[in-house]
């Protein structure tokens, strides 16, 4: 099990998404027929010495996925000046500026090419075991895709 720590005070946007991702607690989307919640969702990147990406309750495969409030929503500064400098961060996955949905990623190492790119807004606190076991099914380098090579998926998740 990944034990997170979230950083209210710094993405408080971001929080409230991921929070209400891990707990179902607001439905099922309007715009795809899904239910807004991570549990049975997989992890469809997963890249050794990089990050594992995840969070497309939607179409599972890393193009979709959206807000608990079915749009983007805006990039929160002080996230953004968060630093990826550690294994464990917790980002939020995007295609460019302000284009934040559901998609979040967890790195397994320092990335400083993503600082100022993707909101920072938790850190792994417990688990690193299961980081490891996750890191291990990273595709081979300069393969076609970035699909782990068995399923990784949400079994359960919530607030503690």
């Amino acid at each position: 099990r990944l034990v997170i720590e979230l950083y209210d005070d710094k993405a408080p946007l971001a929080v409230e998404n991921f929070k209400a991702l891990c707990t179902g607690e607001k439905g099922v989307s309007k715009n795809c027929g899904v239910a807004y919640h991570y549990k049975g969702v997989r992890f469809h990147r997963v890249v050794k010495g990089f990050m594992m990406q995840g969070g497309d309750f939607a179409m599972q495969n890393g193009s979709g996925g959206e807000s608990i409030w079915a749009k983007k929503f805006k990039d929160e500064k002080d996230g953004l000046k968060l630093k990826h400098d550690a294994r464990g961060v917790l980002s939020m996955g995007n295609t460019g500026k302000n284009s934040n949905g559901s998609q979040f990623f967890i790195t397994f190492a320092p990335c400083k090419a993503l600082d100022g790119k993707h909101v920072v807004f938790g850190k792994v606190i417990e688990g690193f075991g299961v980081l490891d076991a996750i890191e291990a099914l990273a595709a081979a380098s300069g393969g076609v895709t970035e699909e782990p090579t068995a399923p990784v998926v949400v079994a359960d998740c919530g607030v503690l």
